[in-house]
């Protein structure tokens, strides 16, 4: 499935923290605080178990949202955005 992480975390350790993580998954970053990338039901539950004590519960924000090609497919993307493209399999063989 199709899955977008966007954060909004206020300790700076913290915040890099999730961002290698999300990286690691083979996640795909489109903005600063935004990744997306291709993940099956196990590799979200890890990410999510991985993130969760990454960040302070109480002030912190993460949102994972899943989506299916489709939807993918059907998004505007205007200005500077990212290249759908990229959001396949491969792109998760760049960062292993």
């Amino acid at each position: 499935m199709i899955v977008w992480v966007l954060y909004d975390i206020q300790n700076d350790r913290s915040r890099d923290r999730v961002a290698k993580t999300c990286k690691k998954a083979g996640l795909y970053r489109v903005q600063y605080s935004c990744f997306l990338g291709t993940l099956d039901e196990h590799e979200l539950d890890t990410l999510e178990l991985q993130i969760t004590p990454q960040i302070n519960p109480d002030i912190d924000k993460v949102y994972i949202f899943p989506m299916s090609r489709s939807e993918l497919k059907n998004t505007t993307l205007l200005g500077q955005a990212f290249d759908k493209k990229m959001v396949t399999d491969a792109v998760r063989a760049l960062f292993f």
